[in-house]
Formats: C-alpha cells, sequence, structure tokens
C-alpha cells in the first residue's frame, strides 16, 4: 500500500509539474525591421523607428524599443532580384530584438513609428499575427513598410518676414525615409520625382511652382515673387511609379 501510495503522488507530482510547466512564460525574440517604401531600412543614421509590441487584446505593452543599425546592403534591398526565402538584410541592417515574455499564444499588435525624429514625416506603420511561445521570428523578421519622404524646408524660416521688392528663396531638403539620397539619375532619382511647392495666400488662391535640384545632394530649390500678405508655403515630392508622398510646411509674412 505504501509503494503505491508514493507511486501515485509521484505519478500526480509529474502530471502537476509538467502541467505548470507548460504554463511558465517563455522569452519570445522576434526581429522587427522598418523598411523604407522604395528603399532602405531605417536605422541609427536617421535615428531609427520606435517599436511597439502590444498585446492586441488588452493593449498592454509588451516591449518597445528603438531600431538601430544600418541601412542595409543597397544590392540586396533595392537593385537584385530575390527568389523566395532569399533574405534581404544582413549581420549590420537596422532593426530591433524584441523580447516577449508569454506563456500562452499571444495575438499582437506590432507598431513603428518613423522616422522616429523627424515629426513632420513621421508614419506609424503597423500589423498583426500570432506569437507562439519559444518560436522565435529570425532573419529579415517581420519587416514593417514605411511610406513617405523626408522633407524639411531649409528657406524661408517659420514665420519670417520678407520684403515684397525681394525674391522669396524656397529651399528643402528631400530624402527617402531611410535618410537615403534623392539625386538626378541616381538610384533614388529626383528626374522621376514631381517636386514642388504650394504657395497659398491668405485669401485661399495657391501658385503651384516646381522646385529644381542643386549641385547639393537631396536639395532643391526655386525662387518666387510674391505681393504683401501671410503665406503658407507646402513643398511634396511625389513618385509617380510607386505612389510615394512626402510634404512639409512653413508660414511666412511678405511685408
Amino acid at each position: 500500500m505504501n509503494f503505491i501510495s508514493r507511486t501515485s503522488i509521484l505519478s500526480l507530482c509529474s502530471i502537476f509539474l509538467f502541467f505548470c510547466g507548460s504554463l511558465i512564460a517563455q522569452d519570445t525574440n522576434v526581429m522587427i525591421r522598418a523598411l523604407a517604401k522604395d528603399a532602405k531600412f531605417i536605422g541609427s543614421s536617421i535615428g531609427g523607428a520606435k517599436i511597439i509590441v502590444r498585446n492586441a487584446e488588452t493593449g498592454e505593452i509588451l516591449d518597445e524599443g528603438v531600431t538601430s543599425g544600418s541601412t542595409g546592403n543597397t544590392n540586396l534591398i533595392v537593385k537584385k532580384a530575390r527568389e523566395r526565402y532569399e533574405k534581404m538584410s544582413d549581420e549590420n541592417a537596422a532593426g530591433y530584438n524584441a523580447t516577449l515574455d508569454i506563456k500562452k499564444p499571444t495575438f499582437v499588435t506590432v507598431e513603428a513609428i518613423a522616422p522616429i525624429n523627424k515629426k513632420q514625416a513621421r508614419v506609424v506603420s503597423s500589423t498583426q499575427l500570432w506569437i507562439i511561445p519559444g518560436k522565435d521570428i529570425t532573419g529579415d523578421g517581420l519587416v514593417l513598410e514605411v511610406p513617405g519622404f523626408v522633407i524639411d524646408i531649409l528657406s524661408p524660416q517659420t514665420h519670417e518676414a520678407i520684403a515684397a521688392s525681394n525674391k522669396i528663396n524656397i529651399k528643402a531638403n528631400v530624402v527617402m525615409m531611410c535618410g537615403c539620397p534623392v539625386t538626378e539619375d541616381g538610384i533614388w532619382d529626383a528626374n522621376q520625382y514631381e517636386i514642388k511647392a504650394l504657395i497659398t495666400a491668405e485669401n485661399g488662391t495657391t501658385q503651384e511652382i516646381p522646385l529644381k535640384p542643386t549641385d547639393k545632394s537631396s536639395t532643391f530649390k526655386l525662387e518666387a515673387t510674391l505681393d504683401k500678405g501671410l503665406y503658407e508655403i507646402a513643398v511634396y515630392a511625389y513618385d509617380p511609379v510607386t505612389g510615394n508622398t512626402g510634404l512639409d510646411k512653413t508660414n511666412i509674412i511678405v511685408k
């Protein structure tokens, strides 16, 4: 009887430990990358992409951080035709390795907010998926595409007062969301894109004027003459091939 009791107790303990073990949370690693539309990975050179992983049912943040690393290998990402399962990332390509402490399959929402340091260009890209405890997602990992251009109006300055007798010099810097340069006949060809200024007067009338490339990479400019008044200036970029767009705004006073 003692032997049977001892055996039964040991069996029950084993079953208990088995089921308890199955409920113990496991660290599950998920590599998450933000890929600029028609360009490269968003990494350290432009400040990275903020990554947030949430439990889709409860909203609890399971992990968060910022992508770091290089924009990646240009040949792998944008030049070379890739076969199925062929990686686009290398060991230096920007990403964020999220570590999720979960004990059961969890449906998550993953957000990439990028570029995190460029508020006027910042875009949220998101997706959802099931994460299974202990089943890491590695290699290229989960890649979120981030559309847009980063546009910075360099001049005129915000709220700058300019004499009506003077030419208005509008200058803007235009790069891809990863920071990759836009140049004539380059990989990201300025000749392919429409880069224009929308100059709107306080009465609502708008002029649309193209900006031209300068000798400096990713820099575009135009000159205009405006009557006295208040103006909003928006500079936009549009790629008719991919549908990619970006925009920045400022306001000036002509007196």
